[in-house]
């Protein structure tokens, strides 16, 4: 027996997100800021600590005024960017207009790229008839990137969490994405970085499995294990 529906996640999983150095200078070359090049790099290390880089390294400290926002940051568009605007704000950059120009940045097509493998695993099952879904935690439409790197028509579902008022590890969010498939949660493999969040599926009756969040050049085939998996079947 063969999986009949795969699960993805986002970041980190099918795509990742740019370095912090170049997500800030791609911001301030579109604002015409001058910064001199040892700047830049102190700013963007700041900022990769501050966890301001959504789909970026996680905060090593959430400030308090910010921890209820952060907890849920991913149940609507207005929570997602007030935890990462007000993350990036802990950094004192040369002008406050950059802080919502860092954030429109990160939800642009040009600050993602598709790990090497994707588009070869996602048209694989699509050639196989296996249902695919995206399923992610996140406060914005990402369907624009999937179309712009050409694999949107590779993706039969997206069940994003702003778009439900909940996010994973919530079963909820895993059931509609199986409902939207047509498929049973027990014939379904969920595909994730995150063991807290994506491990949830498990709940549901989906198998999980899980890839290692790193840059693009480091992870050239990471997703191929998923095709092994998916053409034998649930896991025991």
């Amino acid at each position: 027996m063969t999986f009949k529906g795969v699960l993805f996640d986002f970041s980190g999983t099918l795509f990742r997100i740019e370095s912090a150095g170049s997500w800030l200078r791609a911001v301030l070359n579109e604002a015409d800021v001058a910064v001199p090049p040892d700047e830049v790099r102190r700013y963007a290390m700041k900022l990769a600590v501050a966890g301001a880089l959504p789909g970026g390294s996680s905060p090593e400290r959430v400030p308090g005024e910010l921890a209820g926002v952060w907890a849920t940051r991913d149940e609507s568009a207005e929570r997602h960017r007030a935890a990462y605007t007000g993350l990036a704000r802990q950094v004192e950059l040369p002008s406050p207009a950059l802080y919502d120009a860092l954030y429109e940045r990160h939800m642009t097509p040009d600050a993602w790229r598709p790990y090497p493998d994707a588009a070869e695993v996602l048209s694989t099952l699509r050639h196989w008839g296996v249902g695919i879904g995206v399923v992610s935690n996140i406060g914005w439409d990402l369907r624009p990137v999937f179309r712009a790197h050409g694999l949107d028509a590779l993706v039969d579902a997206y069940v994003l969490s702003y778009e439900h008022g909940v996010q994973k590890p919530d079963v909820r969010l895993f059931r509609t994405a199986c409902e939207e498939l047509g498929q049973d949660p027990h014939d379904v493999l969920m595909v994730g970085d995150d063991r807290g969040a994506d491990g949830g599926a498990a709940a549901l009756g989906c198998s999980v499995h899980f890839v290692d969040h790193l840059p693009v050049e480091e992870r050239p085939a990471g997703l191929r294990p998923v095709l092994a998996l998916a053409s034998s079947g649930p896991l025991p």
